[in-house]
């Protein structure tokens, strides 16, 4: 199968792009026999660029850390039926759960939280490297939660921002968004469980549709429809305009830094789909992803278009954040349509990497879902150092 998506890839015209996309998956093709076929983009070389972005400080090495394992990574569709239609994806959810209280009493990240105008948006580490969030009215004490997966560690900043929680917002069902709405929704008698109906969300108590808006306080959130990683899937976006700020974007598994999720209910197209309904809100939009994903993500960024200097930059600045264990979020919907690969399925230069020798006519007969499932494959094949 890596042979396969390997051979593929290799079909672009960009002559640059496919000497380093040959050289990341040759590996995997050699040693297909013995070898996992997950390291067939493990190691890669970049091209020079013209402009060299500013090195890491000499007195600094960064080490990256070793994360948490993901029930949703490389699993068969076997397993994924297992962890989303019965008790059993819970159990291991709940061991997830005391792992990471174990290894990271304080989380995971170090996060900041944003102040706006009367609005607060408080970053929660979670698990191995989820994120929950509070979004708080400050003038009225309420508070919005969104994917509260760890109950105790939503309650504890709760406290400790002496709030009243009154509402959860949940993306999807998986156990790592939506394992706490059970325990916060008993503590907390008056909040409400909002998601979508076709998710199956545990202890949902008002559906919502694309489009449909959550009022809180001051606080107006727009619920949008995004299937693609499950059936229900959906973002939901603050409004900045009652507070004189930016918008928040708040993506669940659709969107991450540089990365997007992947599509377990749904096809390329229905991805594309959804990608495209967060293509279309505003630069200044601030992005709050569901996990810290950001330097693998930007790893296998500089695979596919290694001549970026945005990602190279961006990268730079992960390093630093992550070498100190600082969260990355947030970013901005304009920053990651200058590096995230999943946001670029109309560049010329992802399409002649990626794409198929052109036909007798000239035209390629790549269409960007196309494009967006090549490089979904690859994705699940990279292995970042």
């Amino acid at each position: 199968m890596a042979a396969v998506v390997a051979a593929t890839a290799l079909k672009g015209r960009g002559a640059r792009n496919a000497r380093v996309l040959r050289g990341i998956l040759s590996g995997a093709t050699a040693n297909k026999a013995s070898q996992n076929r997950t390291r067939a983009l493990q190691s890669h070389s970049s091209p020079e660029c013209k402009e060299e972005p500013e090195p890491l400080s000499p007195e600094l090495e960064y080490i990256p850390r070793k994360r948490g394992k993901n029930p949703m990574k490389a699993v068969g569709l076997a397993w994924y039926s297992l962890y989303t239609r019965t008790w059993l994806g819970y159990l291991f959810y709940r061991q997830q759960l005391r792992r990471a209280r174990n290894r990271y009493p304080k989380g995971h990240s170090r996060t900041q939280p944003r102040l706006f105008n009367g609005v607060k948006v408080l970053p929660i580490p979670v698990l191995s490297d989820n994120y929950s969030y509070l979004i708080i009215d400050t003038q009225a004490r309420l508070a919005v939660a969104v994917d509260p997966s760890d109950p105790q560690a939503v309650q504890a900043s709760i406290e400790k921002e002496g709030v009243n929680l009154v509402a959860i917002l949940c993306t999807h069902k998986h156990w790592d968004h939506s394992g706490g709405n059970r325990d916060l929704s008993r503590r907390h008698q008056d909040c409400r469980v909002y998601g979508s109906p076709q998710d199956g969300i545990p202890y949902l108590t008002h559906p919502l549709c694309d489009q449909d808006v959550v009022s809180v306080g001051r606080l107006q959130i727009q619920a949008l429809a995004t299937p693609g990683h499950t059936q229900g899937h959906l973002v939901y976006l603050l409004d900045g305009e009652p507070y004189k700020g930016p918008s928040c974007l708040f993506s669940g598994d659709l969107l991450f830094l540089s990365g997007c999720g992947r599509t377990f209910e749904g096809t390329a197209e229905t991805m594309l789909s959804s990608l495209d309904t967060v293509l279309g809100l505003g630069d200044d939009t601030l992005l709050w992803p569901g996990h810290e994903y950001a330097e693998e993500n930007l790893g296998f960024a500089g695979v596919v278009e290694p001549e970026n200097l945005a990602r190279e930059r961006k990268m730079q600045w992960v390093q630093r954040q992550r070498m100190e264990r600082r969260s990355t979020c947030p970013s901005t919907l304009g920053e990651e349509r200058s590096y995230n690969p999943f946001l670029r399925t109309h560049c010329l230069v992802l399409q002649e990497a990626l794409g198929p020798d052109p036909g007798p006519t000239g035209d390629n007969g790549y269409s960007r879902a196309q494009l967006l499932e090549k490089l979904r494959q690859l994705k699940d094949l990279h292995k970042s150092k």
